[in-house]
């Protein structure tokens, strides 16, 4: 029983050597190939956040690795769906019941509004409404234009590489000038990046 185990062991090591010393061999050459450093990062593309931001709102900031910046996206959405849904129901009630007023129907669906306020207030508050839908409306696209500006922004400042070693000192020193050999005090600027 002994035997036939070391047996068997042997035969699948015999057949399967040959495998481990070929990988072994060219992952050996596969660290003395030099990799180019632009190889050695994945390349992250403004372009692919740009698209998909114009997409869908937020999948920018996704592909960015930004996940906090996400609810602050569709929050803005949210309220400026409010106002467009709440400017536009009121503009179309006010709308309707200045042409019901105008027809002179003070029983109609909007007689509440038609018998509360007179015509030309009833003109005044849609043509509110209607200035503020629009307003509306054009926040909203701004909005949808700086989430795509801001996942492109994002992605062209994804590799920027800001550590802790980034110093700026001013001490004073000697200096030896070249034609005299007397040292003289000066000023030395250190960057450090």
């Amino acid at each position: 029983m002994h035997r036939s185990f070391i047996t068997i062991l042997l035969i699948v090591c015999l057949f399967s050597g040959s495998g481990w010393i070929g990988s072994a061999t060219a992952q050996t050459a596969a660290k003395k190939i030099p990799a180019d450093d632009s190889l050695m990062l994945k390349k992250h593309s403004p372009r692919k956040a740009t698209i998909f931001s114009a997409v869908l709102p937020g999948l920018g900031q996704i592909y960015n690795h930004k996940y906090w910046k996400l609810p602050i996206i569709y929050a803005g959405f949210g309220v400026m769906e409010y106002f467009i849904y709440t400017n536009t129901d009121n503009y179309l009630d006010y709308r309707s019941a200045y042409i019901e007023s105008k027809n002179g129907n003070l029983n109609g669906n909007y007689a509440e509004l038609v018998n509360k306020y007179s015509q030309e207030d009833l003109l005044n508050y849609a043509e509110y409404y209607h200035r503020n839908l629009e307003i509306s409306i054009l926040i909203t696209a701004l909005w949808y234009v700086l989430n795509i500006i801001d996942a492109t922004v994002d992605a062209h400042l994804y590799t920027y590489n800001i550590n802790e070693n980034l110093s700026f000192q001013v001490t004073p020193d000697l200096l030896l000038p070249a034609r005299t050999n007397q040292l003289q005090p000066g000023v030395k600027l250190c960057i450090r990046f």
